[in-house]
């Protein structure tokens, strides 16, 4: 449902976004059958495309041409693909979107090389765009997206970290993409710098946003509704802003141990989940979030009158309000 609301919100991209969901089955093919079962086992496990989106709706602030945008679109989406696959290893994740993932499919030597082929057809589509800037925006992100993964593994299982640490990483895990989304769109649609710089603040904001309510989701929203179990994140070592808020809370601490040690047994997994779900944390997160989305509206608000504008700004706030 939620998935529909959102894809309702750009209907009107909606032949865009079958152009670049046709180019990246062909960027995915592969003359290994094996690469090429992997990669569209991803591909076919769905997505929010939100990546393309945002290409699409910043391009379209200044001179849109979709032959010229996709070539910034796909190779964002393909980075955002390989990266899943790369963390799915990490976090040993079987579960992905309600589908098996394919280190569970496969096993991890598949999907590491599943996420590098993936990885070089990104930066193979954009050689098309004769751009140094877009080349080096792109390298940068990618660069820091794996910095990121490195800085996840680095904080797996550590209840010392703060929430400096936390931002810290979801910069890299999520909203940099979100905003090199807008950014390199942006560029690619020759909008003028002052804005292009206003449309990569609000990609930021955005991400940040986005990443702390999928956080949140993790604990608040069902399995059915996850396609995994509910609090896979800190069962997978992994201490979002929820357990952060809560890890000195003498009534969810000794569930918290449990789980970074593996032991929590199902009947308290769901006693964790509604003690979580019932306190503070839940509400402190969300208007962490909250902040970060007032920051990208007033962005928007900021850019020269255009119809995106309400696009941007309608987008956001499902991106900052979803349930699931």
């Amino acid at each position: 449902m939620e998935k529909m609301k959102l894809k309702l919100l750009y209907a009107d991209l909606k032949s865009d976004i079958e152009v670049i969901e046709k180019e990246l089955e062909t960027a995915l093919n592969s003359s290994s059958h094996l690469l090429n079962d992997a990669s569209l086992h991803l591909l076919q496990a769905g997505g929010k495309r939100i990546r393309p989106v945002f290409v699409l709706l910043s391009a379209k602030m200044g001179r849109y041409e979709i032959d010229r945008v996709k070539h910034i679109a796909v190779p964002l989406e393909l980075i955002h693909m390989a990266s899943l696959v790369h963390d799915d290893v990490i976090d040993d994740s079987e579960m992905r979107r309600g589908e098996r993932t394919v280190k569970a499919q496969w096993n991890n030597r598949v999907a590491m090389y599943t996420g590098d082929f993936i990885f070089a057809r990104a930066l193979e589509h954009v050689t098309v765009i004769e751009h140094p800037r877009v080349h080096q925006i792109l390298a940068r992100t990618m660069v820091e997206i794996v910095n990121g993964e490195v800085i996840q593994i680095e904080d797996k299982f550590r209840l010392d970290q703060n929430i400096k640490d936390y931002f810290r990483r979801i910069k890299r895990k999520t909203a940099l993409l979100i905003e090199s989304s807008c950014e390199l769109g942006a560029i690619v649609g020759e909008v003028e710098p002052e804005n292009v710089r206003r449309l990569k603040r609000y990609g930021y904001f955005v991400g940040m946003s986005f990443q702390i309510v999928d956080d949140i989701l993790d604990f608040t929203a069902t399995d059915k509704e996850l396609g995994k179990p509910a609090g896979s994140d800190l069962l997978q070592g992994n201490i979002t802003l929820p357990a952060l808020l809560l890890k000195d809370d003498p009534h969810v601490r000794p569930y918290i141990d449990k789980a970074i040690e593996g032991t929590l047994t199902e009947e308290e997994r769901k006693e964790l989940l509604k003690l979580v779900r019932k306190s503070n944390a839940i509400l402190e997160a969300a208007k962490i979030s909250d902040k970060y989305l007032k920051k990208a509206l007033k962005e928007v608000e900021a850019l020269p009158p255009h119809p995106m504008k309400k696009k941007l700004r309608d987008i956001a706030l499902f991106m900052g309000k979803r349930k699931f």
